[in-house]
Formats: structure tokens, sequence, C-alpha cells
């Protein structure tokens, strides 16, 4: 059970309620709710996060799911191996990331350079210079200032779901690209 209940949606604002109605019910949407006035500004950016960036979507989930690995966070990695799936990370890559074998040959230069760097950002506070050049050798820096707000958000947000004890909810990836997709 999670350390917070979970908001009654008949009792939010409207902006709230509305939100919340155009997204798949999942635990971390209604447990963030909470944040009232950040609710819908919080869904635009992680909405453009996920549907709006430079930043290949491969390389996004790659990042995204290496966070849920390296900050504990089960129900980040149900929900992004999902999503990862759908815009072709390999099964054996979603394995190497898990079992940490970052230089599985499943992965590319430019994709270990991308979980490196994750890796580095997530336990900061800052990146080797030798990471640093590794990501610079890929992505341009549009790439790499999106890479580091991608990695920023989905920490917090493994944080939020550590933190208050979410229950996991079964994967709904195609749901949330929809979602993100239409904000």
């Amino acid at each position: 059970m999670a350390r917070l209940p979970y908001p009654d949606p008949d009792r939010s604002p409207e902006p709230v309620r509305e939100a919340l109605g155009a997204l798949p019910p999942l635990n971390i949407f209604r447990m963030l709710s909470h944040a009232e006035t950040a609710f819908r500004p919080f869904l635009r950016f992680g909405g453009a996060i996920l549907g709006q960036l430079e930043l290949d979507p491969k390389l996004r989930e790659l990042a995204i799911i290496q966070v849920a690995a390296d900050a504990e966070a089960r129900y980040e990695w149900v929900q992004h191996v999902a999503i990862a799936r759908q815009v072709g990370v390999t099964d054996e890559q979603i394995a190497a990331v898990q079992a940490g074998r970052l230089d599985d040959p499943s992965l590319g230069d430019g994709e270990r350079a991308v979980l490196r760097f994750a890796r580095d950002v997530v336990a900061g506070p800052r990146v080797s210079d030798a990471t640093f050049a590794a990501v610079e050798q890929h992505l341009s820096p549009r790439e790499i200032v999106e890479l580091l707000l991608t990695v920023g958000d989905y920490l917090m947000l493994a944080r939020v779901m550590t933190t208050l004890e979410l229950e996991i909810d079964d994967p709904a990836g195609g749901q949330v690209l929809g979602a993100s997709e239409r904000r």
C-alpha cells in the first residue's frame, strides 16, 4: 500500500480531473495529482520528453530504464521496459541494462555512451570527462541537454515511486505514448 492515499479524482479541481481523464489510470499519475498546481505543467513536460525530443526514442528509453535500474525503481522499470520494446529496444539490450553489462555486444557504441552517461548522472554530481566525450561523439548539444532532462525527470519520478511506495501497475506503454502525443 502506498504511503499516501491516492486522491479521489471526483474531489480534485476540474483541470486535474480533465488531465486524469485523458491519461491511463496509473498510480503514478494519480499520486502526482496531489500536486494540483504542478500536475498539468508536469504532464506537459513529460509529454515533451516522451514525444517531442530530437533525441532518438530508443536512446531515451534505454536511458530511462538505466535510471530505473540504478534508482531501484521497479515501477518505472516495468512501465518503461514495455515502452522500450515498442520503440525498438531488444530483449537482449534490456537484459544487458538489467544485469549492468554495458559492454554487452547487443549494445552499439552510441547506446553504451548514453547508458554510461545516464549512470554517471544518477550517481552524480558530475559525469567524467571520458563519459562526456563519449556521449558528445554520438549526440548533438541539443540531444545531450534533452538526455539530461530525460534522466533528471525520470530520476525525480523514480524517487516519487520509491519514496511513496507506489503499487506497480500493469504496463501501459502504448497508452502512455498515445497520451503524450495528445498533450
